[in-house]
């Protein structure tokens, strides 16, 4: 039902929220009013050296006190601000959103190969998991979540998010199904750079929670899709996998199709499916994903969630429906479906 979009300008050229705005309140049948968020990459090129923390306050008092002492344990606060927002008629606030830009003091984190990642990661998961009335929700460099329980107009107004410019664009409309719409379960899901949207069901949640889990990482958002996040992080950042291989990994080929492969290619693929197990995900899924390089769309192994791709220049498009893109780009190049299974993906030139 979700309905979701992503763009990217390839030459990282910048676009303004409006546009997304539109295409995804174009697919507000995809959803129940619940839940709806956008996320955009560049936008913070003042700080673009800082990892910017988005938070959900309750109140200012006492979780926002803790929160302070905690990244000022880690590092640095070099500038913080409450997220300007505006009324919305039809949009609760539930929760006050509020910005860090932060500096980790990498040397805290001895024996890791990515030190500051690795703080950030830690302060996400003890504040996620510690601390009554507040919610981490973005934690990358130079990107920013925006997402909130309310129509894809409503969130977008509320944030009014055609002031913000980025290279790339993931937006989501939420209908929820095995769980109720609140403020953290709306999608975009994001840890460090990489930042999920998805439709569909991953029935296979409590096998990959339960590996995620094992590798230091905590569920605390009640959405499967929070998992997908983590399984980016851990297989692309800390065991260096290229997104290709993730895919693979999260969304492998049926074994009937391993056992028709070229004897090298059947051993790579039959290896990393035994290696990776634990993140393979079960259900029906249309999942784009995005790091500051660029992005990644695919389903599961038997497409039972649509997904359209569209071309135009230096910029690519992924969504649940053609008109959405065309709502983005009216001159749009090139529409197609992909294979299911087949990653879809858009870099960045370098």
């Amino acid at each position: 039902m979700c309905g979701i979009i992503g763009v990217i300008d390839r030459n990282m050229s910048l676009m303004d929220g409006s546009r997304i705005r539109e295409a995804l309140s174009l697919m507000d049948e995809r959803g129940s009013g619940e839940g709806a968020g956008y996320v955009a990459y560049g936008i913070y090129p003042d700080y673009a050296d800082y990892y910017a923390i988005h938070v959900f306050f309750d109140n200012m008092v006492e979780p926002k006190s803790s929160v302070d002492e905690i990244l000022q344990k880690w590092g640095t606060i070099v500038h913080q601000e409450e997220i300007p927002t505006y009324e919305q008629e039809r949009l609760k606030k539930e929760h006050i959103p509020w910005r860090y830009f932060f500096k980790p003091a990498a040397e805290l984190m001895v024996g890791t190969t990515t030190p500051e990642d690795d703080i950030v990661k830690h302060i996400v998961m003890k504040v996620n998991s510690e601390i009554t009335g507040a919610l981490i929700f973005s934690s990358g460099m130079n990107l920013g979540v925006f997402k909130a329980s309310g129509w894809p107009e409503d969130v977008a107004n509320f944030y009014r998010i055609e002031d913000y410019k980025g290279y790339i664009w993931l937006a989501h409309n939420r209908y929820p199904t095995n769980t109720s719409g609140w403020w953290g379960g709306a999608h975009p899901f994001n840890l460090l750079d990489w930042s999920v949207v998805h439709n569909g069901e991953i029935t296979s949640y409590g096998t990959n929670r339960r590996y995620v889990e094992s590798h230091g990482y905590n569920c605390t958002m009640r959405t499967d899709t929070e998992v997908v996040a983590y399984l980016f992080d851990l297989l692309g950042r800390q065991h260096g996998l290229p997104e290709d291989i993730v895919v693979e990994a999260m969304a492998p080929r049926f074994w009937d199709e391993i056992d028709a492969m070229p004897e090298k290619e059947e051993k790579f693929m039959r290896t990393l499916r035994l290696t990776y197990g634990p993140a393979l995900m079960n259900g029906p899924f249309a999942i784009v994903v995005a790091t500051k390089n660029g992005i990644v769309g695919f389903t599961d192994r038997i497409k039972l969630r649509p997904l359209v791709i569209g071309e135009n220049g230096s910029r690519l498009y992924i969504s649940s429906e053609e008109a959405a893109i065309r709502v983005m780009d009216p001159d749009v190049k090139e529409i197609y479906m992909p294979r299911a299974g087949e990653p879809v993906i858009g870099r960045v030139v370098e």
